[in-house]
């Protein structure tokens, strides 16, 4: 209650409700203030809990979602192992969701889109994640993944092969399609697969839907990988509007060996068969470096006689370039092969199999150019109507078109036919790269994605698995053939010399070709690309390719040792034994375990030492199987090297035992005729 207080003079009447009023306004404002003070404290702590919330919601698993990309760790508390950023916008968070295992936006700072990062445990030392940026619009996705801090292996075979990858300069994002790359050197070559994978147990693969350009910068350390519809050769399916979509999953193990087998065995395709078992015992006889287009009857015959008079085996016979009057024949020209049946006879009789080349080109000056226009045969120009010429390295013609079942029935129609007529035992099939393909083409089915038509030449392989050889794979891992690195020029360097040939075994390795061909023993001697007379590669350089072959899956010949010397001679016939009775075993062994597996025959030193960062980076040495690790001399001039050694017992081919390794051998002697190999011990 209210009391009057007495002053000591005379005062006039207050008004009561007048002097509360005053005298509460303190306590009002006071009230007033505590009143906002917790609602701001109740915004607070709302904006706190939604953003811990948000935090909560863009987390999933081990990876870390945000507007400009996302990262992944290892394990909770552990390093990042894999960063990609978004460079063709931002997203916005507000419009992000979160339900079971899938994070997904709407919008970016472009618009309306669908994306989603979806989380996959298939294994409990697996974590994977679905990625996917669709637009609904024309505009590229681009991402840009960081290759800094880890090794980097997979992709495509290249000019120049390096083992990890070694990135230089500055690269726009370009269509990641097969191509030539003895002629085209910085594009990427005629084996290649969207699938990369790092030392640090991270491995991503491109999915087969998106119109995938790859592009980097050295400097950042950073590949692109962008997808687009507009000014490229990949084209939306019929009826599908022309928005792109980048689309990938990436996986995270606990090493680099285990997350690569979990990839093969989850996404790529394996070979069924086996081919003969003399293309991994004997050598393959190529008469092209020797003899190029001029090759006829009698140096043909006098090429196997000598194979036979120096006491060489040979799994068959390479009848090269060019053995019909026009390219695009099938049938022998009767100047330079008269009589072509009797010849043939007489090799059966002296035991030789025999291949021929083959190629998807028909000249235009081939009697077969007017079948083809009949018939429609041919890869078209856009409209349909005539069909599209090509240029290629014997001159200018029109493609087949082998995503058409009658151009296809028509091919091996012709080539079953020289089987049956000659006994041809199998054939070399050529070129198949989409950089033969025009500018603008049509086909039969439409190709989204050009290199479906690497896909579609290498099926014509299979009837003659057992020893036919192709230079090109896109998801051709299952067509179960000898795939043959491109040529090589006879030189010591990693440009498609010698010492390219580790890392590009290496690589198509990885990306799941195993049944390898590395190309003939010394290069291929094209004038201005041999060290040497010009005539012949250098002594030493075809000796250290001779050695290095004799360790790999195949070997081929097409200089001949006797153009040599009785050294080289011997050397050769030394290698080759070797090849037979050390190699060949276990390449069989492995082969068969490949229909299964998909493992590589041929493996990089960190197969069996996943976590040594040495092993990450050892490019000229190699493992066959898990057993024998070889390491060849790769300098001229050399007859010593470094070899490391990889945790475990091993025992040199002279004899010696090495039981406290890891361990660097420096300047290990090893003569002109040798080649240092070391078996593991258990």
């Amino acid at each position: 209650m209210y009391q009057m207080v007495q002053g000591n003079v005379a005062a006039s009447p207050v008004n009561p409700k007048l002097k509360q009023t005053k005298e509460m306004r303190p306590l009002v404002g006071a009230s007033v203030l505590g009143v906002l003070l917790v609602l701001a404290a109740v915004v607070a702590w709302s904006y706190y809990t939604a953003s811990l919330r948000k935090a909560d919601l863009l987390k999933t698993e081990l990876l870390d979602l945000n507007r400009d990309g996302f990262v992944i760790w290892n394990r909770p508390g552990g390093k990042i192992v894999f960063r990609m950023d978004f460079r063709s916008g931002a997203l916005d968070l507000d419009s992000c969701s979160k339900e079971g295992k899938i994070l997904s936006c709407t919008q970016s700072d472009a618009g309306k889109l669908n994306f989603f990062i979806q989380t996959v445990k298939p294994k409990e030392t697996v974590m994977c994640y679905r990625v996917r940026w669709e637009e609904f619009s024309e505009r590229e996705v681009e991402h840009a993944m960081s290759y800094k801090g880890a090794h980097w292996y997979g992709g495509a075979e290249t000019s120049t092969q390096h083992w990890p990858i070694l990135i230089s300069g500055l690269q726009p994002p370009k269509p990641f399609l097969t191509s030539d790359i003895y002629s085209s050197r910085d594009a990427f070559g005629g084996i290649l697969e969207r699938y990369w994978l790092s030392s640090s147990a991270t491995a991503i693969k491109i999915n087969d839907s998106v119109p995938f350009h790859l592009g980097w910068n050295a400097t950042e350390e950073t590949l692109y990988f962008q997808a687009r519809y507009q000014n490229t050769p990949y084209k939306p399916a019929p009826g599908q509007e022309p928005f792109p979509e980048l689309s990938y999953r990436v996986c995270v193990g606990s090493d680099v060996t285990s997350i690569h087998k979990y990839m093969v065995r989850r996404y790529f395709n394996k070979p069924t068969k086996v081919p003969a078992e003399n293309t991994f015992k004997y050598p393959i006889w190529s008469t092209w470096a020797i003899y190029k287009s001029g090759i006829d009857r009698e140096k043909l015959l006098r090429y196997a006689e000598n194979i036979k008079k120096n006491n060489f085996n040979c799994s068959h016979l390479e009848l090269d370039d060019r053995y019909t009057t026009y390219y695009g024949d099938f049938e022998f020209d009767p100047v330079k092969f008269p009589n072509a049946t009797e010849m043939f006879q007489k090799l059966r009789d002296d035991g030789f199999h025999v291949s021929l080349w083959t190629h998807p080109f028909i000249n235009y000056n081939s009697s077969n150019f007017g079948v083809g226009i009949e018939r429609g045969l041919f890869v078209r120009e856009p409209t349909g109507q005539l069909p599209a010429m090509v240029r290629w390295w014997n001159g200018i013609g029109a493609i087949l078109d082998f995503t058409n079942p009658a151009a296809r029935d028509w091919y091996l129609s012709n080539l079953k036919d020289l089987k049956s007529k000659y006994g041809v035992s199998s054939f070399k099939f050529d070129a198949g790269e989409t950089s033969y393909l025009p500018e603008q083409f049509s086909t039969f089915t439409p190709l989204p994605d050009p290199s479906y038509f690497t896909r579609r030449y290498t099926e014509m392989a299979m009837p003659f698995y057992e020893r036919a050889e192709l230079r090109v794979g896109y998801q051709s891992q299952n067509i179960s053939c000898l795939f043959r690195i491109i040529d090589r020029d006879s030189v010591w360097g990693f440009e498609l010399g010698l010492k390219s040939l580790i890392p590009t075994v290496l690589t198509i390795s990885i990306l799941g070709y195993q049944f390898i061909l590395p190309d003939m023993i010394g290069g291929n001697v094209y004038p201005n690309r041999t060290d040497g007379s010009g005539e012949l590669p250098d002594r030493e350089l075809y000796i250290r390719w001779l050695e290095l072959s004799a360790f790999m899956p195949s070997m081929q010949f097409s200089i001949p040792p006797w153009h040599y010397d009785k050294e080289v001679i011997e050397i050769a016939q030394k290698f080759t034994a070797l090849h037979e009775t050390l190699v060949a075993p276990l390449v069989l062994e492995l082969a068969g375990e490949v229909l299964d597996t998909g493992d590589p025959i041929i493996r990089p030193l960190w197969w069996i030492a996943p976590n040594d960062e040495n092993a990450h980076v050892v490019d000229s040495q190699f493992l066959i199987g898990d057993t024998l690790m070889v390491a060849p001399v790769l300098e001229p001039g050399k007859q010593e090297r470094d070899i490391y050694l990889p945790k475990g017992r091993w025992r040199s081919y002279k004899g010696e035992h090495f039981d406290k390794t890891p361990q660097l051998l420096t300047d290990y002697p090893i003569d002109l005729d040798e080649i240092a190999y070391f078996t593991w011990m258990s």
